[in-house]
């Protein structure tokens, strides 16, 4: 309000002297009544009453450039050059005139020095009062005399017009003129120059004939074109077409300048020639600007914005018609529509100077303050784009603002003068004291709310007003804010700066005056934490193929200083987003794809973090040539002069671009030159026609974009027949014809006819329920089977074959069939030989190719190499079989097979599956025989990281423990290999970095898992990522669920893990993921002694096993070699054994416990057991020289497993039912490195290894690394035993290992006796799939009494009673400590 009173005229503010000002605080609402005896200063007039224009001199000429400036004291005027002030003192060539106005004597001008040439600007100041600036000049110097182009030589017929051409630089143009036999050429209706300085000349008559030559004064010596000479034609007799001497080009001016559009033409009949604009027609006739020149060019003077457009030039004689178009731009220098006011205004007010301008192009507007540009600040704004607002005014801004606009055409000022009122001496009378207890009673960001009491001499204070004014501490800037009406005490100060310190202090005002002000108030408002909004402008554009670079603009609402940018981008169609961080407002990305489209986001980050991301922007890279060759490029003889030549595009993402054609190179094999033909679009075949016979051509293909050719394909060369087949007369009869009826279709299948030297062209197919003419089908001639479709089920239909070529049809081949009924699922092949018209069959066909072989190059590509019996022993092919290899994989199990043509020994198969198990075969061609399917040749894809997320994924509380969840999920359906492991992520915040997220490994392919001691009543967020040997795949959406509301139960009792206990490695310290219940002492104490009791039991049998080892050797040797060569079956599942607690084996004195744990673990499984013997796989049982290296590696295998951190974190122990024996293993199922075991050496004769103690402490990092180095299934060395099964007795700990009861993890067999051979223990604490265990069901009759035989000579029965009375009593004892 306080700015717009401030803008009144003065006579408003006299009127305001003269009637009284009853309320003087009014002053500081409105300036359009003054206070009381204020000390009024007039407006002083100060303009330039002419101001510099745009220059064009000659070297050495002198220039003025005018200025002039009117003020009631005389103005000091002063020059700038290109904004350097100039020094005229000591200036021997520049010189001030009396009115202002800069003389320049002998304007220097050169190639390396232009010491006059530039920008100028009038500087006028008055002392006291301020400075102006005029509008700037270009003073533009005219180069050297050079011609661009001369005049030439002519001839024309009388009547028609002629052009002379004399281009010089655009600077050079006023300065030509023309002469005929050298003397002046003077310009009339009919003859005229173009602004480019060429000579026109219309209607030539007899006396235009002569030398011409063109001129240019530019001072100096006047510099000479060459001379042409002009010669005039009589009227020919015949019509000459019409044709353009010079169309019409497009052109910008600015308006007030003239424009002309030639239009020459030459031609008889003389035409006639018209304008229009914008499709519409001129009308020359009646306008002053519009003027049609001789010869029909078209001038434009005085230009105004309306006249911009599109302009056609017709022309017409009668016989033809001939059109030319050009596009006329108009620009528009800056016009004022609102010139800025003088403004009167006190002390601490807000002023806005208002500067509304025009012009095309959009004019920029700065503003300048006494002759100085203005700086936006806090205080200093521009505002609706051209405005000047002043905030707190202070005496020094007193002055002359002037508003200067510019484009690329001109440039305006226009001024406006600010004057600081004093404010008025106070009237005799009290004045207040000053505002009480001012309080900041309410801060926020931007906004202060202030409020006080009435000042102690005025209690009442209901006639008083109030002015507050405030600043930034530290400024000397005041700004003022007033109540809105009489006696009220609080204001709200808005548009502050977030966590600003600012200082208030508060005046009251009556009649007579303002009265003291209040000590000041600090106060600083809050910090504003928010974001940054999104960058504005966000522009990308392509600079190449492989890069492309983003700019931007600085968020409109940084809410801060922006600290920096991230950059988001990434190829469309994708999810693989990336980021790059960028200090400024643009960056190029390189290394991107070719001809790929991607979008790109830019976030800005202050202190607070990321702020809003603007939206995508989409640009594609720019196209390139193909970086790859064409596909399976293969050739077909068609007769002895052509050639068929086909292939397939470049692989996918090697297109850089689009594919505009292709061109073919092709020669003599003897020779090196090359014959181009070059095909567009996108074909994929040609026939090359004109060759010579029985000569051997090479072939290579490139693909075409608009940038270029790409890489040609490899030469492969084909040889044309030495004679062309026979097509006087129709084809033979096929020589057999092969039907197998199915239910609603017949698969007719043949052979051609056996005079080969008869062109085929194809085959006709015809059927019908009793006769063959009801339908007819015609294939290819390469095609040897047919499936007819869509019959009836039992129906008898006849079938008709017939070969043809372009005379017609040969003799048919009849065969019938009934098809099967609904219910016949069977397939019977029926086969028909020397049936009517059946010839015998060739008697030699093609031999299938041999050797073929799957040589896998990735996951998605496959080389199949043959070779061709029928060939050279080098292989070569020099006739014009191709081969055709067809491929197919069994998942799903209908998967049909897909075939492609080569002509090599050699065929690239791409754009497989990855981990997908292919079968090929490939068969040859030649001429119009084919060979059979060779045999299979397998392959299976490599891996690759999984493509697709685990699906499906659930969570559900446990029942009974709120705190416990189980995690549940399905494999990726695209796994892309064998998933060796999950993991899953979990979170209470779904927008935290991915890295804050508590991980949870899971080892192996179990698809479900439990998380303990989680909070109740909270929100979780999961995401899992299946992982395989190639890496990890994508993450899973995340999923929410909210634990249950309920107090810490048993299920959610904290664990009681000890002193000593360690947190394990996995980034956590949390037990979440332990899926084991809790020990107590009591099953502590219980477990302490079972051991013991085990331990003993131990010794015993090695004591046993160790005393009857040498004497038994050699006839254990026999045995075993006799269970080796003996017959074995399998039983299916291990699950339908349940044996009794303890088992007695006879024949080796091995004991295994049956697992009677009271933890009813859910993840417990028994082991599944292959199911037949195809599952087991052979093992060297050779005794090599490597047996102390396999004991170490065991031991490093037993210490890693006896307390593992991982299987801490899992508590996984799977029960194992596993046979063992003394004697080497025979067979193994699929044998992997982190399981070998140690085969007993028969010169081995010590009874157990030694147990290192501090080999105990096992590493996650190496469990990691063993579990990623064996991609296959554990392994367990197993052979058949006797029908009493064997167990694996767990052991005690080794000396110096700590058993830690909060562990939930059990030490099996830590310690190795030779003479009980284990199954690869080394895997049950971690956290595995299940192990398959092959478990041997009894051998026969023979083989069980052999064993008996050798088990009772080996054990004497006496010692055999004492030893079981022994472990009958040790049972005992154990069963009664464990009822206990």
């Amino acid at each position: 309000m306080a700015a717009r009173g401030a803008r009144r005229l003065l006579g408003s503010l006299w009127i305001a002297l003269f009637l009284g000002q009853p309320d003087p605080a009014a002053a500081a609402r409105s300036s359009s009544q003054s206070p009381a005896g204020s000390t009024v200063r007039t407006f002083t007039p100060f303009y330039f009453l002419v101001e510099p224009v745009d220059t064009l001199s000659v070297r050495g000429a002198f220039v003025i450039l005018n200025c002039s400036a009117y003020c009631e004291t005389s103005p000091k005027i002063e020059w700038k050059k290109d904004g350097t002030f100039l020094n005229l003192v000591s200036d021997d060539r520049r010189q001030l005139l009396p009115d202002g106005s800069l003389l320049i004597n002998g304007v220097v001008h050169s190639k390396h020095n232009k010491p006059d040439e530039g920008y100028y600007q009038c500087v006028a100041t008055v002392e006291s009062l301020g400075t102006i600036v005029s509008r700037t000049a270009k003073l533009t110097v005219a180069g050297l005399p050079r011609f661009t182009s001369q005049p030439e030589s002519t001839s024309v017929y009388r009547g028609n017009s002629v052009i002379l051409n004399c281009e010089v630089n655009a600077d050079l143009v006023p300065f030509v003129r023309w002469e005929q036999d050298r003397q002046p050429f003077f310009l009339d209706d009919r003859i005229f120059t173009l602004p480019s300085g060429a000579l026109i000349i219309s209607n030539v008559t007899d006396g235009d004939g002569g030398l011409y030559r063109c001129v240019i004064e530019s001072g100096g010596s006047p510099k000479y074109s060459d001379e042409a000479e002009l010669k005039v034609l009589p009227d020919p007799e015949v019509p000459l077409n019409l044709v353009f001497l010079r169309q019409p080009s497009s052109l910008t001016k600015v308006t007030g300048q003239s424009a002309v559009f030639p239009c020459v033409t030459a031609g008889f009949p003389t035409p006639v020639i018209k304008w229009m604009r914008n499709e519409e027609e001129l009308t020359i006739e009646d306008s002053e600007r519009f003027l049609l020149l001789a010869g029909g060019s078209l001038e434009i003077s005085d230009i105004t914005e309306d006249d911009a457009g599109t302009y056609a030039c017709i022309v017409d004689n009668g016989n033809e018609t001939i059109e030319a178009q050009a596009d006329l731009i108009v620009q528009a220098p800056p016009e004022f529509l609102k010139l800025p006011a003088n403004i009167y205004a006190h002390e601490s007010m807000d002023i806005v100077f208002e500067c509304e301008v025009t012009g095309k192009p959009t004019p920029t507007v700065k503003w300048i303050k006494n002759g100085d540009m203005v700086i936006p600040s806090d205080y200093f704004k521009i505002v609706k784009e051209h405005n000047l607002q002043v905030l707190g005014l202070v005496k020094s801004d007193e002055g002359f603002y002037q508003c200067i606009a510019e484009n690329d055409v001109g440039n305006a000022q226009a001024g406006a003068q600010l004057i600081i009122l004093e404010h008025a001496p106070a009237t005799t009378g009290p004045l207040p004291s000053a505002p009480r207890d001012v309080v900041a009673s309410l801060v926020s960001t931007r906004f202060i709310k202030l409020t006080w009491r009435t000042p102690a001499s005025d209690p009442h204070g209901d006639n008083l007003t109030y002015t507050v004014f405030y600043t930034k501490e530290g400024i000397n800037r005041e700004r003022v804010e007033n109540t809105s009406r009489p006696g009220e005490m609080q204001v709200t100060i808005q548009n502050l700066m977030p966590e600003t310190v600012y200082v208030f202090r508060v005046v009251a005002q009556n009649k007579h005056g303002p009265g003291e002000s209040s000590v000041p108030l600090k106060v600083a408002t809050q910090p504003e934490v928010q974001l940054p909004g999104p960058a504005p402008n966000i522009r990308a554009y392509a600079n190449s193929p492989t890069s492309i670079t983003v700019t931007w603009d600085t968020p409109l609402s940084g809410n801060g200083e922006i600290q920096n940018y991230k950059l988001y981008y990434m190829e469309k169609g994708t999810d693989n987003e990336q980021d790059v961080d960028v200090g400024g407002h643009s960056y190029t990305i390189n290394g991107l794809k070719k001809y790929t489209e991607y979008s790109f986001r830019v976030v800005a980050y202050n202190k607070h973090g990321p702020g809003v991301s603007t939206q995508d922007v989409v640009v594609q890279t720019l196209s390139d040539v193909p970086s790859a060759a064409p596909q399976n490029l293969s050739l077909e003889v068609r007769n002895s002069k052509s050639i068929m030549i086909q292939w397939q595009p470049p692989p996918a993402g090697t297109h850089n671009g689009q594919i505009t054609g292709y061109k073919i190179r092709y020669r003599k094999a003897s020779r090196k030159s090359e014959v181009t033909e070059s095909i567009g679009g996108t074909q994929l075949f040609q026939l090359i026609e004109g060759l010579e016979r029985g000569t051997e051509y090479s072939f290579r293909v490139a693909a075409l974009t608009s940038n270029g050719t790409g890489p040609a394909t490899d030469w492969i060369s084909a040889e044309t027949f030495e004679s062309d087949l026979d097509e006087t007369r129709v084809p033979e009869v096929p020589s057999s014809l092969h039907v197998r009826p199915l239910v609603t279709s017949i698969v007719v299948s043949w052979t051609p006819p056996e005079n080969q030297n008869i062109v085929v062209r194809g085959y006709a197919i015809g059927y019908g329920i009793g006769s063959p003419h009801a339908q007819t089908i015609k294939v290819d001639y390469k095609q040897r089977y047919y499936t007819i479709e869509n019959l009836d089920p039992s129906s008898h239909y006849v079938i008709t074959l017939k070969a043809f070529n372009n005379v017609g049809e040969g003799i048919p081949l009849y065969e019938s069939a009934v098809t099967r009924p609904h219910t016949d699922t069977s397939e019977v092949d029926l086969f028909v030989i020397n049936a009517p018209y059946t010839p015998v069959p060739d008697p030699s066909p093609m031999m299938p190719p041999v050797g073929v072989q799957a040589s896998i190059l990735s996951h998605d590509t496959i080389r199949i190499t043959w070779a061709d019996n029928s060939l050279p022993k080098n292989q070569k092919i020099t006739d014009a079989r191709y081969y055709t290899v067809r491929w197919k994989t069994n998942i799903p199990a209908n998967t049909k097979y897909k075939t492609a043509n080569t002509t090599t020994l050699s065929y690239l198969v791409t754009s497989l599956k990855p981990n997908t198990l292919y079968e090929f075969s490939v068969m040859v061609t030649k001429g119009r025989r084919s060979s059979t399917w060779s045999m299979t040749a397998h392959g299976t894809t490599f891996e690759l990281v999984p493509t697709s997320p685990p699906k499906d994924v659930t969570v559900v509380s446990k029942e009974g423990k709120p705190r416990t969840i189980i995690v549940n999920w399905q494999p990726p359906s695209e796994a892309n290999g064998k998933i060796t492991g999950y993991i899953i992520y979990y979170s209470t915040d779904v927008n935290a970095e991915i890295h804050d997220w508590v991980i949870e490994p899971v080892v192996g392919n179990r698809l479900t898992h439990q998380i303990q001691e989680l909070t109740l009543d909270t929100p979780y967020y999961f995401k899992i990522q299946a992982r395989n040997s190639k890496g990890m795949g994508p993450m899973s959406e995340a999923v929410q669920f909210r634990t249950p509301k309920g107090s810490a139960g048993k299920g959610s009792r904290p664990l009681d893990i000890g002193p000593d206990y360690k947190p394990p490695m996995s980034g956590s310290n949390s037990p979440h993921g332990s899926p084991t219940s809790h020990l107590d002492s009591n099953m502590l104490l219980v477990i302490i002694v079972s051991v013991g009791v085990i331990t003993i039991v131990i010794v015993v049998i090695v004591a046993v096993f160790c005393t009857r080892r040498t004497t038994s050797h050699q006839k254990k040797k026999r045995a075993a070699c006799k269970s080796v060569n003996g017959s074995h079956k399998y039983k299916g599942n291990s699950k339908d054994v349940k044996p009794p607690d303890l088992w007695i084996h006879h024949e080796r004195l091995e004991l295994k416990p049956i697992d009677k744990s009271p933890d009813p673990n859910p993840i417990m499984t028994d082991t599944p057991i292959p199911r037949n013997s195809q599952d087991i796989t052979p093992v060297d049982n050779s005794m090599d020289s490597n047996i102390h290296q396999r004991r170490n590696s065991y031991r490093g295998h037993e210490s890693e497993d006896s307390m593992s951190t991982l299987a801490g974190r899992r508590g996984m122990r799977p029960k194992m039912m596993m046979p063992f024996d003394s004697q080497p293993p025979q067979q193994s199922v699929r044998n992997t490195p982190s399981t070998d075991t140690m085969p007993a050496s028969s010169s081995q004769t010590g009874c157990a290894d030694h147990q290192d103690p501090e080999s105990a402490t096992a590493s996650y990092l190496a469990n990691a690394q063993e579990e990623d180095s064996g991609q296959s299934l554990p392994t367990a060395h197993v052979r058949p035993s006797h029908p009493l099964k064997s167990f694996a007795v767990p052991a005690v700990p080794p000396t110096g290992s700590t058993y830690d009861p909060a562990l939930p993890s059990t030490p099996l067999l830590t310690q190795q006796v030779h003479s009980v051979k284990t199954a690869s223990i080394g895997t049950l604490g971690r956290t595995r799939p299940p192990m398959p265990v092959v478990v041997p069901s009894a051998p026969d009759v023979q083989e069980t009494t052999r064993m008996l035989e050798d088990s009772e000579s080996n054990y004497e029965p006496d010692e055999l009673t004492k030893e079981m009375a022994h472990l009958e009593g040790l049972m005992k004892d154990l069963n009664a400590i464990t009822t206990a």
